[in-house]
């Protein structure tokens, strides 16, 4: 007979001994962590070692002026266990001047480009990662236009970049 999977309670306290406290939260059956940062890392490979083996995206949140935030920007890793079907979302939030994580690539490679995307439009960094390069905007752009302080109409810099006619792409 198959071993069940573990509860979600489980995965938690196991999650604890790993990385000591942390907040939870459960809304309409899915639950979610926050991680502090200096273990998000270690917290997050103990998962995947736990069956949560596909990582279905990485974001950002920037919650400037957002009413009750103390953190400037939260990560959103959404985990999924492909045997069991169990979903997880946890959360990491870093500040300015320097807001960085450590790189999941290692664990799922599939975390390049949404990386590379969060590091792109928000400005977080996710340090070790193998190609640390812009994924949407140009090169030469030095904001990260998802952030909430960044002007709707941009700060003038689009007449420094090339027109791209349907000819040329």
């Amino acid at each position: 007979m198959p071993t069940p999977p573990p509860s979600v309670d489980d995965v938690l306290s196991g999650l604890r001994g790993r990385c000591g406290e942390f907040d939870t939260s459960t809304f309409r059956g899915q639950t979610r962590v926050v991680l502090p940062e200096p273990v998000a890392f270690e917290g997050l490979a103990w998962l995947k070692d736990q069956g949560f083996d596909l990582l279905v995206d990485v974001t950002c949140v920037d919650y400037l002026d957002y009413p009750g935030a103390t953190h400037r920007y939260g990560l959103v890793y959404l985990l999924a266990s492909t045997a069991t079907n169990q979903r997880l979302t946890v959360r990491v939030f870093v500040d300015d001047p320097d807001p960085t994580v450590t790189s999941v690539v290692p664990l799922w490679a599939g975390a390049n480009w949404l990386e590379r995307e969060v590091w792109d439009l928000f400005g977080i960094r996710s340090v070790g990662h193998p190609d640390p390069r812009r994924l949407v905007m140009p090169e030469e752009f030095t904001a990260h236009p998802l952030r909430k302080d960044y002007p709707l109409q941009g700060r003038g810099e689009r007449h420094n970049f090339p027109v791209i006619t349907r000819d040329h792409s």
